[in-house]
């Protein structure tokens, strides 16, 4: 039997039904453009930079879904946390998670060096695509554009 609820205390590092299933439709879509390698809660390690304003990554970013440029993984070699920063970073927000957390993290995104940013709105069926924190465009239907990095995607895809 399937258990429908959790506490609050620990839903966000669940994660919900809705946001794991977006979590690989997202994942499926963009590996499937061919171009990119495709992460999913990757640990990012940012302990050497210099981020007194980003206290809420804590040392540690790990984004619901990121992307690099192709790259060969080698099974047998594991990288615990990476040091080169992805070019897009992907937040999912969560049922119980205020939306002010996930624009904090975003901003720190962009002060990493990451190139594009996304905030997924389950409940809304919304993608808001951020070229930067001030510069952004969201999609409810229809074609999704990340002009940063040459991504189309349906946005009834990524919820469907």
């Amino acid at each position: 039997m399937l258990e429908e609820s959790t506490t609050e205390s620990n839903a966000e590092e669940l994660g919900s039904l809705n946001h794991s299933y977006i979590q690989a439709n997202l994942a499926w879509l963009l590996k499937n453009l061919k171009v990119y390698s495709v992460f999913t809660e990757l640990s990012l390690n940012i302990s050497e930079l210099d981020l007194s304003d980003c206290e809420s990554l804590k040392n540690e970013a790990k984004p619901d879904v990121c992307i690099y440029p192709k790259m060969s993984i080698d099974c047998s070699r594991d990288i615990i946390k990476m040091s080169e920063m992805p070019l897009l970073a992907i937040e999912i927000l969560s049922p119980i998670q205020p939306v002010q957390t996930l624009l904090q993290k975003i901003d720190c995104y962009f002060k990493l060096g990451i190139k594009s940013c996304w905030l997924i709105y389950p409940s809304a069926a919304t993608v808001v695509v951020y070229a930067d924190l001030h510069h952004f465009k969201a999609y409810a239907s229809g074609e999704l554009m990340d002009e940063k990095l040459d991504i189309c995607l349906t946005v009834a895809d990524i919820f469907n």
